[in-house]
């Protein structure tokens, strides 16, 4: 295993369990493109790789199906697994907002949400903030003008305001914390440049390692820009580190998908035998980098 990626794995190793999140990050970065549905025996080989016991995978995908996040097919003895519709909708909204380009134009303008006290408001407020809106205030949700709004969301008051006055700079201010969003952005380029060296070697990297660190560099790199509002240049610091991190983040994935799509290839399947190859848009992904 490359020293670097070695690194990755014992920092995970001394971070709280996120084992639910990387099997969400599995599903969405290379299941979903796939066909949707892998073997759990896929999933707990992989996990071998991070030392995580199947025991605790298995708990967690039990939690994730019980929450509304999955859904377990069982063709005899076997568990095959796909994301449920809540798990859907939210990857849908992620993968606009990690893969797509990012907006260079702004209009000026921002879209204000006002989400009212009813029983889906819990929702509202995760799917809003996975979205990249930002909240000065209980209940007040904001971005930039043009930003796909959440079903979850959808029956919000929708107001638009100009940021072109110091009302409208206050409220960005008071909307996003840029600092913190900066700092994760510094922390995941340490932690993976040393993985960007090594990937422009173009040394021969296992299959299953190039698999794992395709997934905990989107792990890593979603947990940051799902709370990055994206917005324009023109309302960024100078020194905003979001667009080198993204560059970066690109520029490997794109170094590791070839094998690690080869490891899928080898070794995952669905209830109808190997995954199906994916789709153009997988090569898509961080076209703009």
């Amino acid at each position: 295993m490359p020293q670097p990626l070695a690194r990755i794995i014992d920092q995970l190793k001394r971070e709280p369990s996120r084992t639910g999140s990387i099997v969400i990050t599995v599903f969405g970065d290379a299941i979903v493109p796939r066909g949707g549905s892998v073997w759990l025996g896929t999933l707990l080989e992989f996990f071998k790789v991070l030392d995580i016991d199947s025991g605790v995978v298995r708990t967690a995908m039990s939690r994730l199906a019980a929450d509304g996040w999955l859904e377990r097919d069982k063709v005899g003895r076997n568990s095959f697994y796909r994301l449920a519709g809540k798990g859907r909708q939210t990857f849908d909204a992620a993968t606009r907002h990690i893969y797509d380009p990012q907006p260079a134009e702004w209009t000026g303008r921002f879209e204000l949400l006002l989400i009212g006290n009813g029983e889906d408001r819990d929702a509202a407020r995760e799917a809003l903030k996975n979205a990249g809106f930002g909240s000065p205030l209980p209940g007040v949700w904001v971005a930039p003008s043009g930003v796909p709004i959440p079903g979850e969301a959808a029956s919000a008051i929708r107001l638009e305001v100009s940021a072109e006055d110091d009302s409208g700079r206050r409220l960005l201010s008071e909307s996003w914390p840029l600092h913190r969003t900066a700092d994760a952005y510094l922390k995941f380029m340490k932690t993976f440049a040393p993985l960007r060296t090594w990937v422009g070697r173009r040394e021969r990297m296992p299959d299953i390692d190039a698999f794992t660190a395709r997934i905990l560099l989107i792990h890593h790199y979603r947990r940051v820009v799902l709370r990055d509002p994206l917005l324009p240049p023109a309302l960024l610091p100078a020194d905003w580190p979001g667009r080198a991190a993204r560059n970066l983040c690109g520029e490997i994935y794109r170094g590791l998908l070839p094998a690690s799509e080869q490891w899928l290839d080898r070794n995952a399947t669905d209830p109808a035998g190997p995954l199906p190859a994916a789709g153009k848009e997988l090569a898509r992904r961080f076209a703009d980098t």
